[in-house]
């Protein structure tokens, strides 16, 4: 399989444009999962019979193929990067609630009966004491939507999107690997360097850990 360089060479600025176009899609995502996951794992850790519920329902949806939810999705929001950014959002909070909900359970009940003792208020313990302590394994769920996000952009080509994707699509049209080569590597760069982005942002935000080790 020859890769033709000269074709790269040519199409710099459409391959930036595309690469960012892809990383804006898959972190929006990732960032709405999150603030829609929050709140929800909240009330699946502190409301036991809701738990059940709320987990089950995003593992429904997670079942959902990726082409079925964007074609389920045209009526509503149409050939836009709207469509794109919702299907990817569905797909990301599934991990994001399951990995918050155990992070959260994951905090020692004598930390938090500490933290009442001394007169902390709920909200201020949730935000003091449960989230910060929770953060590993909220993280863990961060880097994991994160990947799938980058790596389901590209499913989004059947509607018009699809970021990187649409490399793919215009190599097997024409019969040409290039695109899709260079589509491929640069997805996986993506996926590698958030990845490593995050992990760092994680050190950064867990200096006990770092104290601890």
């Amino acid at each position: 399989m020859i890769i033709d360089w000269s074709w790269i060479a040519d199409h710099t600025d459409d391959l930036t444009s595309l690469t960012l176009s892809h990383l804006e899609a898959a972190l929006t995502a990732v960032l709405l999962g999150l603030l829609i996951s929050l709140p929800l794992a909240v009330i699946a850790h502190r409301v036991r019979p809701l738990r059940g519920f709320l987990l089950g329902a995003s593992n429904v949806l997670f079942t959902i193929p990726s082409i079925a939810i964007f074609v389920l999705l045209l009526p509503v929001s149409g050939l836009t990067r709207t469509t794109t950014v919702i299907g990817l959002t569905v797909y990301s909070l599934v991990v994001l609630l399951r990995n918050t909900v155990e992070g959260l359970d994951s905090v020692p009940v004598r930390v938090k009966e500490a933290a009442k003792a001394m007169g902390t208020r709920p909200l201020r313990t949730l935000l003091t004491v449960e989230l910060p302590l929770a953060l590993p394994v909220i993280m863990a769920g961060v880097r994991i939507a994160t990947v799938m996000s980058i790596s389901l952009v590209s499913v989004a080509t059947y509607i018009g999107d699809g970021g990187l994707g649409q490399l793919f699509t215009d190599g097997f049209q024409r019969n040409f690997p290039t695109p899709v080569i260079v589509g491929v590597v640069l997805t996986l760069l993506l996926a590698v360097v958030a990845d490593a982005l995050l992990v760092a942002l994680q050190y950064v935000l867990t200096p006990w850990k770092r104290r601890r080790a």
